[in-house]
């Protein structure tokens, strides 16, 4: 922070709290934030020779943007990883300019590179049962790989992402019918209990030798913590290698194996919007880029170019 004016430290700090307190981010996301911001005023230091003020700092030009992007990119940065840095600066600029009245024109009309989306990676439904059949397999400790099943067939069940699976407590416990998730940006989703995912929550339970609290985690790891993300990356992983599946077949893959699996089977897109707790509806048209893809290369093979 020391090719930053205080002012202007002091002003992310302050927009950094505004996203944590009103927007709900998440620690990840802000630290994404911090460091993309963080990024683009050492930039703009040394590109005009001097730490800028707030008053320097509402007189940035089309120019120096170009200069920082074309800086940017020049370091081996993607055009996605570029483009998020960008949208992380005019979220702080349009803060900045509400809190201290000016135009921040120049920084908000700027345009983003345009990068080829990828799209999700789902597994098929027999490819996503014999995984979670091979996760049973890779612990000697029957009720680690117990507890390792319910979480997966949780994420692939509901829909979770891994730190909303993980974030079930013992009150939770046995699942309803439905749970009632808090997601990204404290936004509020009910998203219904598959008895797949019950009956592997109940099997976990019976076998788990920790007393689980009613306000304590319901997934704990081998020594009686809270479970974290990487076990089940690594469970995943090793189970992946023995079935040959790709490096794509992740935790979060099973959620997009969830949203596939509901879009093949007539679901409604803007029901798996909810079920999936996307902001956007654009997000989860994925889905169907994704169903559209595989039924070109279905098309392909049977009909294949002269």
């Amino acid at each position: 922070m020391s090719l930053i004016s205080p002012a202007a430290a002091d002003a992310l700090e302050g927009w950094l709290t505004h996203q944590r307190a009103l927007k709900g981010s998440a620690e990840n996301t802000l630290k994404a934030y911090h460091g993309d911001v963080v990024d683009f005023l050492a930039f703009i230091t040394g590109h005009k020779g001097a730490p800028q003020g707030l008053g320097a700092l509402s007189d940035m030009s089309v120019t120096d943007m170009r200069a920082w992007m074309a800086h940017t990119r020049s370091t081996g940065v993607s055009a996605r990883s570029l483009a998020r840095k960008l949208s992380a600066v005019k979220a702080f600029y349009k803060w900045l300019a509400d809190r201290e009245g000016f135009e921040p024109t120049a920084v908000l009309s700027t345009r983003a590179p345009k990068f080829q989306k990828k799209l999700p990676r789902p597994l098929a439904e027999d490819a996503a049962r014999d995984l979670i059949d091979a996760i049973e397999l890779q612990s000697e400790k029957p009720w680690v790989a117990a507890r390792d099943v319910a979480v997966v067939t949780v994420l692939w069940g509901c829909g979770l992402r891994i730190s909303e699976a993980l974030s079930l407590q013992g009150k939770d416990a046995p699942l309803p019918s439905s749970l009632r998730i808090i997601g990204k940006g404290g936004k509020e989703r009910v998203v219904p209990v598959l008895p797949a995912a019950q009956a592997a929550v109940d099997n976990y339970l019976k076998s788990c030798p920790f007393l689980i609290e009613q306000d304590g985690p319901l997934f704990r790891a081998v020594r009686g913590g809270a479970l974290a993300p990487g076990a089940i990356q690594k469970v995943m992983a090793r189970a992946r290698m023995q079935l040959g599946l790709p490096a794509s077949a992740t935790p979060h893959a099973m959620r997009h194996s969830f949203a596939t699996h509901l879009l093949n089977a007539g679901g409604d897109l803007r029901a798996i919007q909810e079920l999936l707790g996307h902001a956007s509806l654009s997000t989860t048209q994925a889905y169907t880029a994704v169903d559209t893809a595989r039924l070109m290369e279905v098309y392909d093979r049977a009909h294949p170019k002269a």
